[in-house]
């Protein structure tokens, strides 16, 4: 009797132990991650003052991964209070250490995703301006994947075999895709380059040209004359030699041959089409501020004396409507001037009957 009161008085010193020692430990976390927002606070406020001060934006980029990342570290700092001053039992002391390693390796790895992600996010983005999507995906595919091998290494798991296997498995998987993959890489490499953009006007050496609408991480889709959709996979566009319209500037020459018959007067010739090409550029959504027309000869050929119009546009799409514009008025000042455009000469034979 007297040894079963013994028992149940020991049993409820052990709760009451147990019990005391859960506060102490509920306690303590509690106070880190009250400190941890209070530290938070006061780091980004002195980080956004800093911030403020500068023109780069890599300081933002500090603060926005040290964003919850602060309560977490304090967090663990309290779990490590916890292990080395509350005691625990022998059997869950292992286990509680190696559960606070991998909560630290995984704090560690949100911070590093996030300050990746805000890396790309400042450096593509805003200074390539070109979408980030695909490389802060990877990057943080990469960031999580090498965090949780580092885990699986801390508590004791062997890595060579699964890093052998992923070594295997990706040998195959890039043979199997392998006309994907060097379409995702020349898609990274025509953004990075920003040799063509979404918005520019792009013409191909095969024929293909318009508007590019997208550049995704297999192919380019191009917007054509006809409103219809090119779909370029990005190895043909990467391979291909190109003609950007809107680099280095969207303003551009144009150059319109027009061919005159020997018995004009060429000096009126020069006058009437300069007068034309004047009158077309004073269209109000034509002018370009300082430009003079100008025409120059160039040969003398069978048809007759061939010049060139120089005249300039403020991108490529408008040389359609302009040269139209330009050849409807010219042929009808020609026409009222008395001015004979060169053809070509034609041999016509006449038989005797007999």
């Amino acid at each position: 009797m007297n040894e079963a009161v013994q028992n149940a008085i020991q049993s409820a010193q052990d709760l009451h132990f147990d019990a005391i020692h859960i506060l102490y430990a509920a306690g303590i976390l509690l106070a880190a991650i009250v400190l941890g927002l209070a530290v938070q606070r006061l780091v980004a406020r002195q980080l956004h003052r800093m911030a403020k001060r500068t023109a780069t934006g890599w300081d933002n980029v500090l603060v926005d991964a040290l964003r919850g990342s602060v309560i977490l570290w304090f967090f663990l700092i309290g779990l490590v209070i916890i292990l080395k001053y509350v005691p625990v039992r022998p059997e869950a002391l292992a286990l509680l250490r190696r559960a606070v390693g991998v909560l630290g390796i995984f704090a560690a790895v949100i911070f590093f995703s996030k300050l990746a992600r805000g890396v790309i996010y400042n450096y593509i983005d805003r200074i390539v301006d070109v979408p980030t999507a695909l490389f802060k995906n990877s990057a943080t595919v990469v960031i999580y994947l090498l965090g949780f091998l580092v885990a699986l290494d801390y508590i004791g798991v062997s890595i060579t075999p699964l890093v052998t296997a992923l070594g295997v498995s990706g040998v195959g998987f890039a043979l199997a895709l392998q006309d994907t993959l060097a379409n995702l890489f020349a898609g990274l490499s025509i953004l990075m380059s920003r040799k063509v953009r979404p918005g520019e006007f792009i013409r191909l050496d095969t024929g293909e040209e318009g508007v590019v609408c997208d550049i995704t991480w297999r192919n380019t889709t191009i917007r054509n004359s006809e409103n219809n959709l090119v779909v370029v996979p990005n190895g043909k566009l990467a391979s291909a030699i190109v003609t950007n319209t809107h680099q280095p500037e969207k303003e551009m020459g144009l150059f319109l041959p027009v061919t005159v018959a020997f018995d004009n007067d060429l000096a009126l010739v020069e006058k009437v089409t300069l007068e034309v090409a004047r009158e077309v550029m004073a269209v109000p959504v034509l002018p370009i501020a300082g430009f003079e027309p100008a025409i120059r000869y160039n040969a003398f050929t069978d048809n007759g004396a061939r010049f060139s119009v120089s005249l300039r546009i403020n991108e490529y799409q408008e040389m359609f409507p302009l040269r139209h514009e330009f050849y409807k008025r010219l042929h009808e000042r020609y026409r009222q001037a008395g001015i004979r455009l060169g053809v070509p000469p034609r041999v016509v034979t006449i038989e005797k009957p007999r």
